[in-house]
């Protein structure tokens, strides 16, 4: 154990895991190699940090919470060597911060147990720099986890799990339980393993007219694509893509969107 007092702060969604057979799993997940540069995101109190350190000799980790910098480094110095970012991951730029701690190939290995209430907008952060990371593995509410791994027709297929698929194979690991944090929150957790695409194999060809289909779909889950999408695509438009315009966002596969966002973004411009 890290042997900090500081408690966590409600207001910063924070819960500090402290299972020590949680945090082995992880770090097996993980398995740093020499060489990879890591990132941890909301060390914290340092439970999955030192473990790291110790298995791998020395990470960056970004933490918002500047009363966590001191003891964190007091207390790392006996694992390793621990960089330390303070602000607010949201506002790091991953791809310049990979083209600096992995000069040789420009990615960075993303771990984390992320802060349930900023989850989603992490994610999509990373996304936006996905040609950069390697991998990510993440602590997130379980249900969150659910809906990032799901196929269509499930009650919980959305834009979260459409937009993450395109971009990443998205594996579920294992289910971590309450008691494993302090404080022990009143959801299940769980630990997920996302592995970006190569960029020859992302099929997406204008990512903005993507996530603006995908987000129009889901907008309204009730209605069909023909309503959803109005003054996105029309009738036709749907059609040429392969899609049917009774059909409902929920029942439409990663690629079927990507057809579409495709056809409406046109031809790419040469030059």
């Amino acid at each position: 154990m890290s042997g900090f007092t500081e408690p966590a702060k409600k207001h910063l969604g924070q819960n500090f895991l402290h299972d020590h057979g949680v945090i082995a799993k992880i770090v097996q997940a993980v398995n740093p190699q020499p060489g990879d540069a890591i990132v941890e995101i909301g060390p914290g109190q340092g439970a999955l940090t030192f473990p790291l350190l110790k298995k791998h000799g020395g990470l960056t980790a970004i933490e918002f919470d500047r009363d966590l910098h001191a003891p964190l480094q007091a207390a790392a110095r006996e694992h390793g060597m621990l960089r330390l970012i303070e602000g607010d991951v949201l506002g790091v730029d991953f791809t310049a911060l990979a083209a600096e701690l992995a000069p040789a190939d420009g990615q960075i290995r993303l771990v984390g147990n992320l802060p349930y209430n900023l989850s989603s907008p992490i994610l999509f952060h990373a996304l936006d720099h996905a040609a950069s990371i390697r991998d990510m593995h993440f602590m997130l509410q379980k249900e969150v986890v659910e809906r990032m791994a799901a196929g269509p027709g499930s009650k919980v297929y959305g834009r979260l799990s459409v937009m993450l698929q395109a971009y990443c194979a998205v594996t579920p690991l294992f289910i971590v339980p309450p008691g494993a944090f302090r404080p022990a929150p009143k959801v299940d957790s769980a630990v997920v393993r996302m592995v970006p695409k190569p960029a020859d194999k992302i099929e997406v060809a204008d990512h903005r007219s993507f996530a603006n289909v995908v987000r129009a779909a889901f907008g309204q889950r009730r209605k069909t694509l023909r309503n959803a999408l109005n003054g996105v695509a029309d009738s036709p438009q749907i059609e040429a893509a392969g899609l049917r315009p009774d059909a409902r966002a929920e029942q439409v596969e990663v690629a079927g969107f990507v057809r579409l966002a495709n056809l409406l973004a046109g031809p790419p411009t040469v030059g």
